[in-house]
């Protein structure tokens, strides 16, 4: 099965993912957008988003060939879809079509009720631009009637959920 952290900024979707992944000692699809700007020594364009949705999606494929039981992913293309969206204005035929076929999965849609963190790669620190996001992040999963899960709380507090539902889905 795969798990998907998902939702705006600074929500504890990399902090949840490698828990989880360290927890049930499954693999782990890092989030490649902060890898490749981390080493980007200018400002990112609509084609470096592109390309890392492009490499985001292939490191998924790749870790889902090799078979595990159990799968977890440090976001998916739905955060490159809002970003493109919402930084561009556009949508990407691709992106979109692969969001639509893609393998089941059940997402952890990570609420803004934690405090935002300083990073020099997160750009909407604003409650409203988080409220906006978190929204467009909900609009997606149901508009494809994908299953998730809302996580809000501490992190102990969403650890807990996230150990239910991985236990519930996990189990049918």
């Amino acid at each position: 099965m795969i798990f998907v952290f998902t939702g705006p900024e600074s929500t504890g979707k990399t902090t949840l993912a490698n828990h989880f992944s360290r927890t049930y000692n499954a693999p782990l699809v890092e989030e490649y957008a902060r890898t490749f700007l981390e080493t980007l020594n200018r400002d990112y364009t609509l084609a470096d988003v592109i390309e890392m949705a492009a490499t985001q999606l292939k490191m998924e494929q790749e870790a889902i060939k090799q078979d595990a039981t159990m799968l977890f992913l440090d976001t998916d293309l739905i955060n490159y879809a809002i970003w493109l969206k919402v930084k561009y204005n556009t949508t990407i035929d691709w992106i979109d079509n692969a969001i639509s076929n893609q393998p089941k999965k059940h997402y952890f849609l990570c609420a803004i009720d934690v405090p935002w963190e300083t990073d020099p790669l997160r750009e909407h620190p604003n409650e409203k631009d988080r409220k906006a996001l978190f929204q467009l992040h909900l609009s997606l999963l149901e508009k494809h009637q994908y299953p998730y899960t809302i996580l809000s709380g501490n992190l102990d507090e969403r650890i807990e959920r996230c150990k239910e539902v991985i236990h519930l889905v996990y189990n049918n």
